[in-house]
């Protein structure tokens, strides 16, 4: 047990948790794909370059989809090169943390296309678990969606590209109700078995609560799809954002996908509100002696930045609290 220091919480280690977890960075993507109002190139820019000097490791850093599904995505081609240089060898902060990833989403072929063309290392597929999300998002069956993947998952990996798979709709569905555990575990497969280095397992309208969780990484766990393949996705609409990731590290999961802030939400389910905030959840993890490599402050100073450039407060509980705001 630790003092803690001024503005940080006693570190308490619990039995059964891993020393370290590494925190995918989603807020300049995920966290701001559903502003209405347009945010400039630039100031997106500056937003990944505080969320590196702050710490974090992974940073995504947009998505290479058609515009017209995503306007507020469709500068990707000119805010990526004024970013690529965080992640080319250079350190990611004064402080001299190392240089942090920079995936990018991808949708299709052309949409890798686009990133290899500008040097993109890292990418990720976006699938589902439910036809109706699939048909929402992709127009196509899930099945019709991982065919259209394959192609892209081989071309990448064949250039020593890493590939994430994204899986939404893992615990419940707008349309159809609670996902069977039985569906995503077969997706979750597929995606591995068509060559996707890690896994991303999306609680996309926040439905998700401890049980399930723990039901769903055992099934995977029984179908042998490696816990250190995986990674969580949780969004807060019920406020179970934080028991859900505690539940996934004690069954070993070591990835957390949070946004800076609490931004985010999902613009093909309506019902899907905010991402769990990178704040909150490394304001958890440092009471629990868990490493994270993120200086909190840094992060905190970040987000009231960006809700000033967003011309409102921060949803996250951490940065309300350090920032002496309601």
């Amino acid at each position: 047990m630790t003092t803690p220091e001024l503005g940080l919480p006693m570190a308490v280690p619990a039995e059964g948790l891993p020393t370290r977890v590494r925190i995918h960075e989603v807020g300049a993507r995920d966290g701001l794909q559903n502003e209405k109002a347009t945010v400039p190139t630039e100031t997106k820019a500056e937003f990944i370059r505080r969320l590196a000097a702050a710490g974090l490791g992974t940073i995504e850093a947009t998505s290479f989809v058609h515009p017209t599904w995503v306007p507020q995505l469709a500068d990707a081609e000119r805010l990526f090169p004024l970013v690529r240089e965080l992640g080319a060898g250079e350190p990611g902060s004064p402080s001299g943390t190392a240089a942090p990833h920079l995936p990018v989403l991808v949708p299709n072929e052309r949409g890798l296309d686009r990133a290899l063309a500008l040097g993109a290392t890292r990418v990720a597929v976006f699938a589902s678990a439910t036809e109706s999300f699939a048909k929402a998002n992709l127009n196509r069956t899930v099945d019709e969606a991982l065919a259209m993947f394959e192609p892209v998952v081989a071309r990448a990996r064949a250039q020593g590209v890493h590939v994430r798979g994204y899986l939404s709709m893992c615990f419940g569905d707008p349309w159809e109700g609670p996902v069977p555990v039985p569906r995503v575990v077969r997706v979750c497969r597929a995606l591995l078995d068509m060559g996707c280095d890690e896994l991303s397992l999306g609680d996309t309208i926040g439905v998700a609560t401890p049980g399930h969780v723990s039901a769903l990484l055992t099934a995977l766990d029984e179908q042998r799809v490696p816990t250190s393949s995986l990674g969580v996705h949780f969004h807060d609409t019920y406020g179970q954002a934080l028991s859900n990731t505690l539940t996934a590290l004690r069954h070993g999961v070591t990835t957390v996908d949070a946004s800076a802030g609490g931004l985010g939400g999902c613009p093909f389910a309506k019902s899907a509100t905010g991402n769990l905030a990178t704040e909150d959840l490394v304001w958890m993890l440092t009471g629990l002696g868990i490493d994270t490599g993120v200086d909190l402050g840094l992060l905190v100073a970040t987000s009231e930045w960006m809700a000033g450039q967003l011309g409102r407060p921060s949803p996250s509980r951490t940065v309300r609290a350090l920032s002496h705001k309601e």
